[in-house]
């Protein structure tokens, strides 16, 4: 990672320099504004240490550059992005977030602002899931990136960019995971239902069969479902549909052929419940529902269980080195002070969240002692 390397290579960490460079060609006048670009691509970071889906060294990722007239609509575009990303985290991935505005430390190079979601995962330790840059004109200025306005004025343009990777595919798996594999939320499961059959003769298999066959017919083009039909038993096929992840488990055997019904386990909580074939196409979507409600609030109630507040630097070490999780501090902004924080404890300062306290921050820093300017939230992280 810090070895020069004998031919000289550019990377591309993110396309700031691609897309800069087109528009400097494509914008001439208002008419051509706003710009509005997105892209699935490839991107390098020059890790040193790896952690899989998390920091790679290469990965694929989602993102998005806009240019605009004013600053104002650059803010706009950029906050309702990261709208986006709250809402994918928390309503696909049921996985909750915390949004809000990065540190001047820890804003992307070039931009005004810098906006995130974090999340916090099953070891305590915070994950940035998404990020949302205003670069206001600073990139405009360095690529001559101008319009002609309809006062005839030339004026820079605002550009903003907001990017999203495969890093939140480790999120979810260490949102959500347990010692027995992945637990999907059913909105981003490949298949929400595997049917298993079970026989142990040929007699049982074909009365089991017309049955499986029932039941997907009747579940096609409402619920994604997989049959496992491989001649494995049904311990293994349980086994290794729960390492998958698969949210909910259909279990048909000659038992539920003679009661005309399935037997569904849920993968999150392992509830069983016998239901009837006639009342599946009503149950099995509302319970894909509860599960990916009860992802969610079971993931909220870890990440408020770990928020903790504190207006000493002594227990805030202590909550970092000990207990890990999003500490919540009083905060003066002082970029020095946050890199000896740094230094002295490996925790980072994650976002400065958007939902501060009415009326204002009131009361001093916790580490400087100066007069707090807002709240932030404070965590080790990936």
């Amino acid at each position: 990672g810090n070895e020069e390397l004998e031919e000289p290579l550019a990377i591309r960490p993110s396309s700031e320099t691609i897309i800069s460079h087109s528009f400097a060609r494509w914008v001439k006048s208002y008419r051509d504004l706003p710009i509005l670009l997105n892209q699935w691509n490839n991107v390098m970071r020059w890790e040193k240490r790896t952690t899989l889906f998390l920091r790679t060294t290469e990965f694929l990722w989602q993102e998005g550059h806009t240019a605009h007239r004013t600053i104002e609509e650059a803010e706009e575009r950029t906050l309702m992005m990261l709208e986006v990303y709250k809402a994918f985290a928390e309503e696909d991935a049921a996985m909750p977030v915390i949004m809000g505005r990065k540190s001047e430390n820890e804003k992307f190079a070039g931009a005004l602002r810098t906006y995130a979601i974090e999340a916090l995962m099953g070891d305590g330790k915070a994950l940035q899931a998404g990020t949302s840059h205003n670069l206001g004109t600073n990139f405009a200025k360095s690529f001559d990136i101008q319009y002609l306005d309809a006062d005839g004025q030339r004026k820079y343009c605002a550009t903003t960019s907001w990017g999203a990777s495969t890093r939140l595919v480790g999120g979810i798996i260490m949102v959500h995971g347990d010692n027995a594999g992945l637990i999907l939320p059913p909105r981003l499961a490949p298949y929400p239902v595997v049917i298993v059959p079970i026989w142990r003769n040929d007699t049982e298999k074909a009365a089991v069969s017309v049955l499986v066959e029932r039941v997907e017919k009747m579940l096609k083009g409402k619920v994604r479902v997989q049959i496992d039909l491989s001649e494995n038993t049904p311990g293994w096929k349980f086994n290794e549909w729960e390492l998958r992840g698969v949210p909910v488990r259909m279990e048909i055997g000659p038992r539920d052929v003679k009661n005309n019904s399935v037997m569904l386990v849920r993968r999150d909580n392992r509830g069983r419940e016998s239901v009837p074939v006639e009342a599946l196409e009503s149950r099995l979507p509302a319970l894909l529902a509860e599960v990916q409600e009860a992802l969610f609030q079971r993931a909220k109630a870890f990440q408020d269980q770990n928020t903790r507040h504190t207006d000493s630097y002594e227990e805030f070490k202590q909550i970092i080195a000990e207990k890990r999780g999003f500490v919540r501090v009083k905060w003066a902004e002082d970029s020095a002070a946050e890199l000896a924080i740094k230094a002295e404890t490996k925790a980072t300062l994650r976002v400065i969240p958007f939902d501060q306290p009415e009326g204002g921050v009131k009361g001093t820093c916790f580490y400087t002692g100066k007069p707090a300017t807002c709240e932030a939230i404070f965590a080790r992280a990936y």
